[in-house]
């Protein structure tokens, strides 16, 4: 839980680059590379204490060293020095950052407009969600947790990282509902070329150059993707890839491009239909998100696809049917 106290007002850290902290104006001295990996373990829990084994785990994994506690227990010391000691404080033989307003952490700030454009765009708003979620990932700067060491951060990297991409998927997505689709072509031609394998990029890339009247890129994107799956995975694209395809090759009129940008909020109420918040921090299950996200995208017309979850109590089923939900 964030707690704001008024103190601790002009702190600041960074985790969405190099893990840095500021009171103010002034940059504070983080430490040693497992000193900041300590600070950013602490950081990402938002408030809730982590053990000093959770903690051992996160900076070394199976293979601790024999000092690890004292260590852990001297990096703890030392952040309370500069931070202070009701920010980091001791609870339950663990440790926690305690303490901060709201806006203190970047990595909170991007979640925070991550929010208010879903909102926004449940609403209609499609200029506004399309504004925030820009400023969201303008916060970035660079890979998150740089240079930190440890088993803890290098999942995290992957997870942010992972966001990072959805939030520019939903910003392009957002790009080619309000008609933009060929300032898009440029930026999305460079993404899939860092990522080759990610195929909602893929599949944006093929609407923004069929809307922009480039049919045949758009099918020379879909070959591509085809052989790069076949030759890297031995698989084939997804049916909502395949079906894009066939889309294209059928000039379906439902594809082609709005007549104008989409701006301002929906005249139309909105209907609430929200979901619960997924989890921040969801790994794994990477190949059941896949099959549950094909499955509900193999639906036509009036004909609704159906799934079940079924495990024992404590597995996380409500967890991947949220996660599933909102990537639907």
């Amino acid at each position: 839980m964030r707690e704001s106290v008024s103190g601790n007002a002009e702190l600041r850290f960074s985790l969405l680059g190099p893990v840095r902290a500021w009171r103010g104006e002034e940059s504070l001295p983080t430490g040693s590379p497992y000193q900041r990996a300590l600070l950013a373990a602490l950081l990402m829990r938002e408030g809730r204490t982590a053990t000093a084994a959770e903690l051992i785990d996160s900076l070394w994994g199976a293979e601790p060293p024999a000092s690890a506690l004292p260590v852990v227990r001297t990096y703890a010391s030392r952040l309370r020095k500069v931070l202070g000691s009701d920010v980091v404080v001791s609870r339950s033989g663990g440790y926690a950052i305690s303490a901060l307003p709201e806006g203190a952490v970047d990595l909170w700030t991007a979640q925070r407009l991550a929010e208010e454009a879903e909102r926004a765009r449940a609403a209609g708003d499609l200029d506004q969600a399309r504004d925030v979620l820009g400023r969201a990932l303008a916060v970035w700067d660079g890979e998150p947790l740089a240079g930190v060491p440890g088993p803890y951060a290098e999942a995290q990297r992957a997870r942010l990282e992972e966001w990072r991409l959805q939030l520019i998927e939903s910003r392009l997505d957002l790009d080619l509902e309000q008609g933009r689709h060929a300032e898009a072509v440029a930026e999305l031609t460079a993404l899939t070329a860092a990522h080759p394998l990610r195929e909602r990029l893929r599949e944006l890339l093929m609407l923004a150059l069929y809307r922009s009247g480039r049919q045949a890129e758009a099918l020379a994107v879909y070959a591509d993707t085809r052989r790069l799956l076949a030759e890297e995975l031995g698989v084939d694209p997804r049916p909502g890839l395949s079906y894009l395809q066939q889309r294209i090759l059928q000039a379906d009129p439902a594809l082609s491009a709005p007549s104008a940008p989409v701006t301002g909020p929906a005249a139309l109420p909105v209907v609430p239909a929200q979901l619960p918040a997924s989890v921040p921090d969801f790994t794994g299950r990477t190949a059941f998100v896949e099959e549950l996200h094909d499955v509900l995208a193999s639906g036509e017309g009036e004909v609704m696809a159906v799934s079940s979850l079924t495990g024992i109590g404590g597995v996380g089923k409500t967890a991947l049917a949220v996660q599933v939900a909102h990537r639907a």
